[in-house]
């Protein structure tokens, strides 16, 4: 079956909207002072009829302006959040790296926070245990994996994180830019990891706003804006005509 027919991610007229409340009083005296006023209620669409299948073993970036929906995307892939409408089917082990902390019980150590995400992830503790020496020397995070993770920099939270994210034998990675977060060494580090990964056929998908790392490192490109999927293509082509795009409505600002 073609990579085409049987992608590692489908994803089939999907949209996602959130209720947001207007004039929610900020207090107890102002909601006895206003309880009389109705509170506006509006459905704010982070992502509209999106279409998109990524092949198995691509690495896949997606861009877009803050706020046009490629990390809700990345959510609703991952299953911290339900689509509101279309349908998402995932083919593989899924690991993710979303959010800083995200997946961590803060007063845990480090070292649980490992095993602990091993069993939301599937695996068992036997195969946790093979894998925590590799974790610890990836994070570099040394003798504070014995540490609660509340006292841990966003640094230290984004090596732990990725270095979890990337030793649980996924088949599919989700990246959002939380690595940026990190020191250039260790992106560094990460990026050689995930290139690793992609030649051993494992799909990535990675959010970015540094447009030389998506033209480098991805095989295909989708632009998001305004909720909107834009455009799929060659990194190169799709990237060009983003900034393009970027650089008209600043004119049209000015």
């Amino acid at each position: 079956m073609s990579q085409q027919a049987d992608p590692a991610i489908q994803v089939q007229g999907v949209s996602k909207s959130y209720r947001l409340v207007r004039d929610r009083p900020t207090s107890v005296k102002e909601a006895v002072v206003r309880r009389s006023r109705r509170q506006t209620v509006e459905d704010f669409w982070a992502l509209r009829d999106i279409d998109l299948a990524i092949p198995r073993g691509s690495f896949f970036g997606l861009i877009g302006h803050n706020g046009s929906g490629k990390s809700t995307l990345l959510k609703l892939l991952a299953g911290i959040h339900r689509q509101t409408t279309g349908d998402i089917t995932i083919n593989g082990r899924l690991s993710a790296l979303l959010e800083l902390g995200a997946g961590f019980h803060p007063e845990l150590t480090g070292r649980e926070n490992i095993y602990l995400n091993g069993a939301i992830l599937g695996m068992n503790r036997r195969q946790m245990a093979a894998a925590v020496d590799e974790i610890v020397e990836f994070s570099g995070i040394g003798d504070f994996v014995d540490a609660p993770v509340r006292i841990y920099s966003s640094g230290m939270y984004v090596r732990l994180g990725f270095a979890i994210a990337v030793h649980v034998n996924p088949e599919i990675l989700l990246v959002d830019e939380v690595i940026a977060v990190g020191d250039e060494d260790f992106q560094r580090k990460c990026l050689d990891h995930m290139e690793v990964l992609r030649s051993q056929g494992v799909t990535i998908v990675l959010v970015s706003h540094d447009l030389d790392q998506v033209r480098d490192l991805c095989d295909r490109v989708a632009w998001i804006d305004r909720s909107h999927l834009v455009e799929v293509g060659e990194p190169n082509e799709v990237c060009d005509r983003y900034i393009a795009s970027v650089n008209v409505e600043r004119q049209e600002e000015l």
